[in-house]
Formats: C-alpha cells, structure tokens, sequence
C-alpha cells in the first residue's frame, strides 16, 4: 500500500474506509454531503441519503469478516479527486442481497479487484463510483457458472 500523504482528501477517503471496516453504516453515510450518493456500478444502483450505508450493510451481513485491502490511491488534490485500487476480501457466510435477489451463503471466500472514484465537496464525498468485478466475485464464490440456480428470488 502507498504511504499515506498529508492530502486532506486522502485522508478523508481512508477514514471513509475506516469507517467501512467498523461496519458503521450511519456513520459512514454521515461522511457524504447533503446531496452526495454512492453508485454501485456492477449492481447498477445508484444509493442516496439514508441509504447511502446500505452496501456496508449488506456485505457486513454476506461477509461478517470483510475486510477492504487498499493497494494504491491516485490523488488529484486540484480536482478533488481520488481514485482507489483495492480488493474486498472476506468469506460469504450470510447471504448477499443483490438487486436481481440473494445469494445463500456459500462458506467461500473471496478476494475480489474493484476500483473506486471519489469526488470531494467541503471535506466530504460529494460521489463515489464503485467498481467492482462483479464477475470474478460471483466466480470466487462458486455461483457464475449457474446463475439461475444460485439466486433466490
């Protein structure tokens, strides 16, 4: 991992993902503006408000065990812009709510790429793009292979 610099929006994305780790969800959504939201882009939802802390929820539920390893953030301080590559790594022992319905718990583990974009506002996340690779999740898990069967609707 990087070592961290005295950027005021890194800083503010790392306690975001501090925060994250704790699996506080009211107080992770209280690191967003008035008007920020959080798009899941592999689930292709889009999370404003009170239920900007919905995902930290849902995966501490799928992955009690969830831990978020940052491998490197790019910082644009003059854009308030900060870009994250990390993975999400944890076992599924509860199940994941998805949009298209839940998964049961597979009692597998996964190690999964994504990528987050971040744009800050007044020392707070104004939007936070999240990319994960949703296939290799589903891989990792045991499910890709038979969608239909492994999703409860």
């Amino acid at each position: 991992m990087k070592t961290p610099s005295n950027s005021e929006n890194e800083k503010i994305i790392r306690s975001l993902y501090a925060v994250a780790e704790t699996q506080d969800s009211k107080l992770f959504t209280s690191l967003f503006t008035e008007d920020g939201y959080f798009y899941d882009v592999s689930a292709g939802v889009k999370y404003y408000g009170k239920d900007l802390g919905k995902t930290v929820d849902i995966y501490a539920k799928a992955f009690p065990d969830m831990h978020r390893e940052l491998i490197e953030l790019y910082v644009k301080d003059e854009e308030n812009l900060v870009i994250v590559e990390l993975t999400l790594n944890g076992t599924q022992n509860g199940p994941l709510v998805l949009p298209a319905g839940t998964i049961p718990p597979t009692g597998k583990a996964m190690i999964t790429p994504c990528c987050d974009v971040f744009h800050i506002e007044n020392g707070k996340v104004k939007s936070f793009h999240c990319y994960t690779a949703g296939t290799i999740m589903l891989g990792q898990l045991g499910i890709l292979g038979n969608l239909s069967a492994a999703i409860h609707q």
